[in-house]
């Protein structure tokens, strides 16, 4: 009897010791899949990819804008858009082409140009595009392309045999900046609401900064086993970009 519970618990311990040095979905190695120069696209992870492109402005020169590809057999989800809509056909390309998807729908997580600037291309393709209800009004009120649809709270769209979550938890760079959340892969587009590590407050012309901390919080909150976070603007990284925000706003 002895021997037998010996051997179970050393059978146990090499299984758990197996487990244990499995490769989890952080230790994918990222790389660069296609660059051009209005367009870098970013593998994360096996299903997901940033796309960046690049908004000339004034106060703050040619700024990378950053998005995100989330894909699950050969269907993909798009959030925000590249800042042209001749940038926003080469993703299209780029996602029909070389990733052999079906690009189910976009969303631009809020009503600045860095989000929806592309809409056009998409909406030429037939492509749908969703946003939270504020960011269709703000965009009408702004006299840009608005999104097609509407949601009032959150929205969950299928992507292939899996999904993503849409969701607002408050105001903070605007309004109406709404999170992206994709379970199966624990990557989050935070959009312009998440700062990268040691930015600035940035632009400010329609933030909430009395709310901003506590917005970020909610999001932390809502998503503790998130591992690769994107930001709108800047280099990506993990829940440490949650806290660096968080801390840059509370006063």
């Amino acid at each position: 009897m002895k021997t037998h519970i010996q051997t179970y618990i050393i059978l146990f311990l090499t299984i758990f010791a197996i487990a244990c040095n499995l490769p989890n979905k952080s230790a994918f190695k990222q790389k660069i899949v296609y660059q051009s120069k209005d367009l870098i696209i970013t593998q994360l992870t096996e299903n997901s990819f940033q796309h960046t492109s690049y908004l000339q402005t004034n106060d703050f020169g040619n700024v990378p804008c950053n998005g995100l590809i989330v894909s699950d057999k050969k269907e993909a989800v798009v959030f925000d858009t590249p800042t042209t809509n001749k940038t926003a056909e080469e993703l299209i390309n780029f996602i029909k082409q070389t990733l052999n998807c079906k690009i189910n729908a976009v969303v631009p997580t809020h009503f600045h140009n860095d989000c929806l600037a592309g809409l056009a291309a998409f909406h030429d393709r037939k492509i749908p595009s969703y946003a939270y209800l504020k960011t269709v009004a703000l965009a009408k009120a702004d006299t840009l392309i608005a999104p097609q649809n509407s949601f009032t709270d959150s929205l969950i769209l299928n992507v292939g045999s899996t999904n993503t979550i849409i969701k607002f938890f408050g105001e903070g760079h605007t309004k109406d900046n709404v999170v992206a959340y994709f379970p199966k892969d624990k990557v989050m587009f935070g959009g312009c609401l998440v700062k990268e590590l040691n930015a600035t407050k940035g632009f400010l012309g329609d933030a909430n900064v009395t709310d901003w901390s506590n917005t970020v919080q909610k999001v932390k909150k809502a998503y503790p086993a998130v591992q690769i976070i994107v930001p709108g603007h800047g280099k990506g990284g993990n829940q440490a970009l949650l806290d660096y925000t968080i801390k840059l706003f509370k006063d």
